[in-house]
């Protein structure tokens, strides 16, 4: 009973269910192709020797018709019939039987068992009045016969009767056919388990694709699946394994989203939390008390926009890509920077001339980010250059100043979130997201950050964007794509 049931439970599988309507789908074909051959052979082996027999009765008929013209005599139907016995050599499941006035005189060979046991056949061709052609079909014999009455006038004078038995040919034939549908089915079954094997073998991917997605957790989002092979599964194994990076990624971010934001907002929490309780007991402190919270809540707001722009820099519509004239661009910012103070030596250093495929508004906020960095590290009168060039396929935006530099220790830490250099020693408002923000920009962009800093000596910081985003279909952005001028110089 138990394998029957694990056997039920198998034939549940999609392999075993799908490979058992093939064979079932392989056996009917073969099944219905025997059937047909076996008819084909039968219906060929009848149509030989009903033709054969034919030619016997025309032999037969054409030796009587001077006959049918007279009155013969008795002597002469011997005659006649003693004749085509002669004249006709039988095969060994041949015969040809006569009768004369309703009684048997001749055949051309020892009568057949079948016959014997037939004595009613035997009657009906002795009293026959019309010509009869005709097949005996049954389980142990297989006949043939045509029978042709000899008519003088209208009285029957005699039976000429060819039979042949095709049971030997028959049962054969029928018994090849037979060994060629086991054989058939032997071999299918054969392929069926071949076929079972190799199913699971290329379905396994599908088995450890169902299995990691049973393990994956939310504290455990590392399982992939293994890839062999070049396959259409293999390639489905890939496009899981792909969306489970992407779900993992996009599970981190959420939950480092969620430790930054519990982290940085405690701080801000407890000193509103503090000054509201000192209203309590100081009412005359309001002003200054509305005021500090005032400042808290635009701080925490700030963080929390800074936050989520984060986060959405991983999604595909992050970037609405448009071509931009570089120069004229290079120029805009170059004024809004000058616009924040004028105690710093502002440079434009140089304008790229070709335009490039970006996204505008997030470009401008990567590049002014990085000039409020080197405002709070730069002192009245210090040097803060801007510039943008082509370089090959990729533009080169940098912005360069003469501050106090950023140690080497801390030159890839800056760009993670809520890092600050630890040379910094200005008061500072702010998350410390700022570099984390153009990070995440640029690398919305296909590009990256190149910067050169030793302390003491300033630093310049170069974002590297290609002029035009390679950007998988999947992920494809609101884009405008205008090649045609993507190598063309702007002149105003």
């Amino acid at each position: 009973m138990k394998r029957v049931t694990e056997w039920l439970m198998s034939f549940r599988n999609f392999r075993t269910r799908l490979l058992a309507w093939y064979f079932l789908l392989a056996v009917s074909t073969t099944g219905m192709a025997t059937w047909v051959t076996r008819q084909i052979y039968c219906d060929r082996l009848y149509e030989q020797a009903e033709a054969a027999l034919a030619e016997e009765i025309g032999r037969f008929q054409q030796a009587a018709a001077p006959l049918t013209t007279q009155q013969p005599t008795e002597a002469e139907i011997t005659t006649l019939f003693d004749q085509m016995l002669t004249a006709y050599v039988p095969a060994e499941d041949e015969w040809v039987i006569t009768f004369i006035d309703g009684e048997f005189y001749r055949a051309s060979g020892p009568m057949p068992d079948w016959l014997a046991r037939d004595p009613d056949l035997v009657t009906r061709w002795a009293s026959l009045e019309t010509p009869q052609q005709h097949r005996l079909e049954g389980p142990d014999r297989n006949i043939v016969y045509a029978a042709e009455p000899l008519m003088i006038g209208d009285d029957v004078r005699g039976t000429f009767v060819a039979v042949e038995d095709k049971t030997i040919a028959y049962q054969s034939g029928t018994t090849a056919i037979r060994l060629v549908l086991k054989v058939s089915v032997a071999v299918l079954g054969s392929f069926f388990v071949i076929a079972w094997v190799t199913a699971g073998r290329l379905l396994r991917p599908l088995h450890l694709m169902n299995r990691t997605a049973r393990q994956i957790t939310e504290s455990d989002m590392s399982q992939r699946i293994p890839l062999q092979g070049k396959d259409e599964i293999t390639a489905v194994a890939a496009t899981f394994n792909d969306m489970l990076d992407r779900l993992q990624n996009a599970f981190d971010g959420q939950q480092e989203f969620l430790k930054d934001v519990s982290h940085e907002l405690r701080t801000p929490i407890t000193v509103i939390q503090g000054q509201l309780e000192t209203l309590a007991y100081r009412p005359e402190k309001q002003p200054e008390t509305i005021a500090l919270i005032t400042n808290e809540l635009q701080q925490m707001n700030r963080l929390v926009n800074d936050l989520l722009l984060l986060t959405k820099a991983e999604r595909p519509d992050f970037l609405i890509l448009k071509p931009e004239d570089l120069d004229w661009l290079t120029e805009e910012l170059y004024l809004k920077s000058r616009s924040l103070t004028a105690d710093r030596d502002w440079r434009l250093e140089a304008k790229g001339l070709y335009p490039a495929t970006l996204d505008r508004q997030r470009f401008s906020q990567a590049v002014m980010n990085l000039v409020q960095n080197a405002l709070r590290h730069t002192q009245p009168g210090d040097t803060i250059a801007l510039g943008s060039a082509v370089d090959g396929d990729y533009l080169r935006f940098w912005v360069r100043d003469t501050g106090e530099g950023i140690a080497s220790a801390d030159q890839a830490r800056i760009f993670e979130r809520f890092a600050r250099a630890t040379n910094n020693n200005q008061p500072f408002e702010g998350a410390g997201l700022g570099l984390a923000i153009v990070s995440a920009i640029v690398e919305a962009h296909g590009g990256r950050i190149e910067l050169t800093s030793e302390l003491g000596h300033g630093a310049t910081f170069t974002l590297i964007l290609p002029l035009e985003p390679a950007v998988y279909p999947s992920e494809t952005p609101q884009y405008e794509s205008h090649s045609d001028r993507r190598r063309q110089p702007t002149h105003r």
